[in-house]
Order: C-alpha cells, then sequence, then structure tokens
C-alpha cells in the first residue's frame, strides 16, 4: 500500500510540475496561435494566387508570340 501511494505521489507531482511548465513555456495562447495560423494560411494561399496569376500572363504572352509568328 505504500508503494503505491508513493507511486500515486510522483504521478500527481509530475503532472503538476509537467503543468506548470507547460503553461510558462507556451509562447502564445491558443487563440493567438490559431490567429497566426489562419494568417500564415491566407498569406500562402495569397502567394500561390499571385504565382499562378503571374505564370498565366507570362504563357499569354508565349502563346500569343507564337501564334502571331
Amino acid at each position: 500500500m505504500k508503494k503505491v501511494f508513493g507511486f500515486l505521489a510522483g504521478a500527481l507531482c509530475g503532472a503538476l510540475v509537467g503543468g506548470v511548465t507547460t503553461l510558462l513555456l507556451t509562447p502564445a495562447s491558443g487563440e493567438d496561435l490559431r490567429g497566426q495560423a489562419e494568417a500564415r494560411w491566407q498569406s500562402a494561399k495569397d502567394e500561390a494566387r499571385q504565382a499562378m496569376e503571374d505564370r498565366r500572363r507570362e504563357l499569354e504572352a508565349e502563346f500569343d508570340l507564337a501564334s502571331h509568328s
């Protein structure tokens, strides 16, 4: 019984220390992290859309050049 109590006390202390450490070392709140992730996703979509439009313009220019030659 003494071993079980010692194990449970150690597990509880470990969980408490781990929880406090996590709270202290987490860079931002969950809401902040979700906001940052959403902003990064939107930025990536915008960059991909811009790259697609640039490439489309290049291909259209090459097509026009080839068509008129």
